[in-house]
């Protein structure tokens, strides 16, 4: 018995290869769109770099796509379209952010220094230079923990009820509730606090004064965060748990918040970090003060946005000097605590095979 044996038909070397741009294509088109971008804005007599990168940027990905069409075809200039849109995009975003902090840094670093952060105001003329944020930090620190106590509880229990018990009008009516308090105005919370706490039942201002706004803005941000997390929680769990007998709260308590707390964590941390700059609740209800006063339940205290207005309110070079390294404390806090959100967040994650 012969057996015969096909041919094998090698398909043409178009079919299995495609034309491609080398590698280095988009980052060489990116460098001679920004010498393009440059001698036509000189040429044109424009004098901001920001008119000079908007066409850099158009240049790049117009140059790009044409390269991407006459080399790669089509489809995959669509592509190459998107992705370097995309790319243009994110520096657009991310440029007036650096120059921001590398601002921020080069104005601040002229007086930030251990005095600085040691010290307070107290007996310091405004038109001196001198004098410290210490007080400042304290107070903020204070504040943004006080109002982390009142809604952390609060926050968590209410979205453990949406999620886990929450059915009916009540939730519906809790639900529309945080959803309208997100879109608070910090100004109004503010207003709330000094007319309900210092107006109407004669309390001084405070530390904890503030303390109340900021949880008015803190709580939704904390029930929305947690709620997203704990429907994460595959039901499985749940059903597991509940079958083998245990109720139903300590299968939230042992099953449920264990396996969401990475994410509870983050969204709160993430809370904390978005009420630590809030001006307009302290400016009304925190009123500064140029001492250090640990107490925040008894008398005027301060704090770093508050701090940061009072400074530049001024109008002179040593309080600009302060405002902006204050400003520069302020942005290293809130970076610390979302730093602090974000290892969190990879501790608690789940580790494969686990």
């Amino acid at each position: 018995m012969s057996t015969t044996t096909k041919p094998t038909v090698t398909p043409p070397a178009s079919v299995l290869t495609q034309r491609r741009l080398p590698r280095w294509a988009p980052a060489a088109t990116a460098l001679g769109a920004v010498v393009a971008g440059i001698g036509i804005g000189a040429g044109a007599g424009l004098t901001s770099e920001i008119q000079w990168g908007l066409i850099a940027a158009l240049l790049f990905v117009g140059a790009l796509h044409v390269l991407s069409t006459r080399v790669e075809g089509s489809r995959k200039a669509k592509d190459r379209l998107a992705t370097s849109l995309v790319w243009v995009c994110f520096i657009l975003a991310v440029i007036p952010l650096v120059s921001l902090l590398e601002y921020t840094i080069r104005k601040g670093a002229k007086v930030l220094d251990g005095y600085f952060l040691t010290h307070s105001m107290n007996g310091v003329a405004t038109i001196e230079p001198g004098g410290g944020v210490y007080h400042s930090l304290l107070g903020t620190l204070e504040q943004v923990a006080l109002a982390t106590l009142i809604s952390a509880p609060i926050g968590l229990l209410t979205a453990i009820y949406l999620v886990e018990y929450g059915r009916g009008p009540l939730a519906k009516a809790v639900t529309f509730f945080v959803d309208v308090m997100t879109g608070i105005p910090s100004i109004v919370a503010g207003l709330f606090v000094l007319s309900f706490w210092i107006i109407w039942l004669d309390f001084s201002f405070s530390g904890f004064a503030g303390s109340m706004a900021l949880s008015i803005l803190m709580m939704p941000v904390v029930v929305r965060s947690t709620e997203e997390m704990l429907k994460l929680v595959p039901n499985e769990l749940r059903e597991a748990s509940l079958a083998l007998g245990v109720p139903k709260w300590r299968t939230i308590l042992k099953v449920v918040l264990p396996t969401a707390v990475g994410g509870i964590v983050t969204g709160l941390m993430l809370a904390v970090a978005r009420i630590t700059g809030e001006t307009a609740p302290v400016l009304l209800l925190v009123y500064g003060a140029a001492t250090i006063n640990t107490n925040p339940f008894d008398g005027a205290q301060d704090s770093l946005p508050l701090y940061i207005f009072q400074q530049w309110k001024n109008g002179n070079e040593p309080s600009y000097d302060r405002a902006w390294a204050a400003a520069l404390v302020l942005i290293a806090l809130v970076m610390a605590l979302n730093l602090l959100a974000r290892g969190v967040a990879r501790w608690k994650a789940p580790k494969p095979g686990h």
